[in-house]
C-alpha cells in the first residue's frame, strides 16, 4: 500500500467521524397516528376470548361464537386481536386489503378496514408477521380500543380474539372486557397455562371474574372435571371464583372445517361442536343454557337493546 492510499484512508476515517450520526429509525407502530382516534371507548359491551397457550382452539371459537349470536339477531363485531399472528381471516377464508395495523398507525379508519363475514358479521382482520404490533405499548393499545368505538352505531356486541399467552396485548385487550372468557382443553399443559393466565389478570383491574371454557374434550364429564380442578387451585390461592361455562366437545367436523376455511355453523350446522357453541351463546346473551340440544340456527331473538353495554 503506497503512502497516498494511507493518507487517503485517514483521511477518509477523519471525515467519517465528522459526519452527523444517523437516526434510528421509528418503528411504523411507534409513529403516532395520522387520524386521531375517538376520545372515548366504545360503550358497547366487549368480549375477550383468551387462553393460557396457543393451539387450544381459541380463535376456531370465537368465529363460531359470533355467528351463533348473529343468529339471534346480534349485530357482532369480531376484532382480531392477535396483532402479530392474525388466524380469524384464514379460518374465514378472508383475503383483507386493509388491517388493524393501518388503523394503529392511523392511515386508515376502523370504517375502511372492517370487513363483513358469515351471516353479517363484521370483522376487524389484523396483521401477520409484523414483529412490532406483537408488543404494543399502553398508548397504542388505547389507540385501537377507543378506534371501535366508531363502529358503536353498527354493532351491538364486541367480540375480541385476544393473543394467547400472558403478554401484555393479551392482558392489555381483555381488561376492557367484560365477561372474559378463558379457553383449555384436558390437557395438563393447557389447563395450567389457563390458571396462569387467570393468575395474571387476577393480579391486574379487571372489569370481572375469568370464565372457563373446555374445548375439545371427550366428554361433559371430562370438561368439568378439568373445571373444578382449574376452580379449586383459583380458590385457594387466589380467592377467586372461577365460573363455568360449558364445554365445546371434541368432535372431527371441527378440523375438517379448518381445512376449508369455512366455521363448523356452516358446513356441520348439526354436529356437537356446533350445539355446544350456541349453548355458550346463550350464557353471553345472559340467558342460562337449555339441558337439551338447541336446534341449529336462531332459538331466542334478541334485540340491541336486551343487550346489556359495558361502560
Amino acid at each position: 500500500m503506497t503512502e497516498i492510499e494511507i493518507g487517503n484512508r485517514a483521511e477518509s476515517k477523519v471525515e467519517r467521524r465528522k459526519r452527523p450520526a444517523k437516526k434510528a429509525r421509528t418503528p411504523r407502530a411507534a409513529r403516532k397516528p395520522v387520524i386521531a382516534p375517538p376520545s372515548n371507548r366504545p360503550r358497547r359491551r366487549i368480549v375477550a376470548v383468551t387462553s393460557g397457550k396457543g393451539g387450544v382452539g381459541k380463535t376456531n371459537i370465537v368465529t363460531n361464537l359470533a355467528i351463533a349470536l348473529a343468529r339471534q339477531g346480534i349485530r357482532v363485531l369480531v376484532v382480531d386481536g392477535d396483532l402479530g399472528l392474525a388466524n380469524v381471516d384464514l379460518l374465514l377464508g378472508i383475503a383483507p386489503q386493509y388491517d388493524l395495523q393501518d388503523v394503529i398507525l392511523g392511515t386508515r379508519t376502523v370504517g375502511e378496514v372492517v370487513l363483513e363475514g358469515p351471516d353479517g358479521i363484521r370483522i376487524l382482520p389484523a396483521s401477520s408477521g409484523v414483529e412490532e404490533l406483537a408488543n404494543l405499548d399502553e398508548y397504542r393499545t388505547e389507540v385501537l380500543i377507543r378506534s371501535l368505538a366508531e363502529l358503536e352505531r353498527d354493532v351491538d356486541l364486541i367480540l375480541i380474539d385476544c393473543p394467547s399467552g400472558i403478554g401484555r396485548n393479551a392482558v392489555s385487550l381483555a381488561q376492557v372486557a367484560d365477561p372474559i372468557l378463558v379457553v383449555t382443553t384436558p390437557e395438563p399443559t393447557a389447563f395450567s397455562d389457563a390458571y396462569a393466565m387467570i393468575k395474571v389478570l387476577s393480579r391486574r383491574s379487571i372489569r370481572c371474574v375469568p370464565a372457563l371454557i373446555v374445548n375439545e374434550a371427550a366428554s361433559e364429564e371430562e370438561a368439568a372435571a378439568v373445571a373444578r380442578r382449574v376452580g379449586s387451585v383459583a380458590k385457594r390461592f387466589l380467592n377467586l371464583d372461577i365460573e363455568y361455562w360449558g364445554a365445546i366437545l371434541a368432535d372431527e367436523s371441527v378440523p375438517k372445517s379448518v381445512l376449508r376455511q369455512e366455521p363448523f355453523l356452516s358446513t356441520y350446522p348439526y354436529s356437537p361442536a356446533a350445539t355446544c357453541v350456541y349453548q355458550l351463546a346463550r350464557r353471553v346473551l345472559g340467558m342460562a343454557p337449555k339441558e337439551t340440544a338447541p336446534e341449529p340456527g336462531p332459538f331466542t331473538v334478541v334485540t340491541s337493546d336486551e343487550v346489556p353495554e359495558g361502560v
